[in-house]
């Protein structure tokens, strides 16, 4: 595998034009794809682009994880982008040489944005489609060529997100070509942002609620997306900072192991949480085989609470009525029930598996 591309020639690639003999590659060759479903996508996309015009003040660039946006991160998308008038512009299964094609037949008439958000390469990291400094070459490219038709507007570019549920060569792949990424951002006109680090489980495991197939993301993950971004796009926009709807819901969702004192010991065992919105649902293990679900769940902010029902020997019903905070990796929280007419409260705790 070539070495890492050197800063010199990636300032050579920003700063000059391309010469038909310096298309060694395919990564930074311009050419539109074959099928009709992508010719049809992407006359879908110029007239998008032509209806939004001037009024447009962020454009996303990018591959199926942009495309993504008018699927799974559609109500992500309306409460961070809808008033900004923003235009997505991603084609699933893309390429830097598709996007860069695209780029000069019609995806850009008309625009005039403050920010064009680029996420792209990783269908370029297959096999051995691609090496990383080819694929550097590739979007250092696309954001040449950003700034030549659109001087006047910001890019806000992030480095390729992880992919693979565990560790594995390509992801190690990906990380190279992120590392030199960082050297095309000058930070008056073009932006890096690398936040895929909040993909990853402290044992560098892809959460499956985050990205359910290890690649494209979830409605929780296009909210890590956006939130991850919106202090420096809020930045260039000149406008308000969109609030989360719900801080916790990125947080809280997931697999945790819990823990709580008992008169015989403490007792520990998994929990699942799911957030949507404001409510919480998931279950708690009860031995091997049997589960306790949560009821009437709910969190505002970093705050949560609900209750959880056990049948008792006697065949009675206790019921827990749980609340707590998350921050992070740890759960915080105390669990009230009564007893023959006393309440009685005991603290718990979860950690992030």
């Amino acid at each position: 595998m070539k070495s890492t591309i050197s800063l010199l020639t990636l300032i050579l690639l920003v700063t000059t034009p391309f010469s038909s003999a310096a298309l060694a590659h395919s990564a930074i060759e311009p050419v539109p794809r074959s099928d009709q479903g992508w010719k049809d996508r992407q006359d879908s996309l110029n007239k998008r682009a032509a209806e939004a015009g001037e009024k447009a003040q962020v454009i996303f660039i990018g591959d199926s994880i942009t495309h993504g946006w008018e699927g799974g991160g559609k109500e992500v998308w309306t409460r961070y982008y809808a008033h900004r008038n923003a235009v997505n512009l991603g084609i699933g299964g893309d390429r830097t040489q598709h996007v860069l094609w695209r780029l000069d037949n019609g995806n850009l008439n008309s625009l005039k944005p403050k920010a064009a958000v680029v996420m792209i390469g990783t269908n370029n990291s297959n096999g051995e489609d691609n090496t990383p400094d080819q694929i550097v070459e590739g979007v250092a490219a696309i954001v040449k060529k950003l700034r030549e038709k659109l001087p006047a507007t910001k890019v806000l570019l992030l480095a390729v997100f992880p992919r693979s549920e565990n560790y594995s060569a390509h992801r190690g792949k990906l990380a190279m070509i992120n590392q030199v990424l960082h050297k095309l951002a000058d930070e008056r006109n073009v932006f890096c942002v690398d936040f895929g680090h909040q993909f990853l489980n402290l044992d560098g495991t892809i959460p499956h609620d985050l990205m359910p197939d290890y690649l494209h993301l979830s409605p929780q993950g296009y909210e890590i997306w956006a939130e991850a971004i919106e202090d420096k796009l809020s930045s260039i926009l000149g406008d308000t900072r969109v609030k989360p709807a719900n801080s916790a819901s990125a947080s809280l969702s997931g697999e945790w192991t819990w823990t709580m004192d008992t008169p015989n010991g403490p007792v520990s065992a998994a929990l699942i949480l799911k957030v949507e919105g404001d409510k919480v649902t998931g279950k708690f293990a009860r031995g091997e085989d049997r589960w306790l679900e949560i009821e009437n769940g709910k969190v505002n902010g970093s705050e949560f609470s609900w209750t959880v029902k056990r049948d008792r020997p006697d065949g009675s019903i206790m019921t827990y009525r749980m609340s707590g905070k998350v921050e992070g990796d740890k759960i915080t929280a105390k669990a009230r029930t009564e007893t023959d007419g006393q309440e009685a409260t005991s603290e718990w705790s979860a950690l992030r598996k």
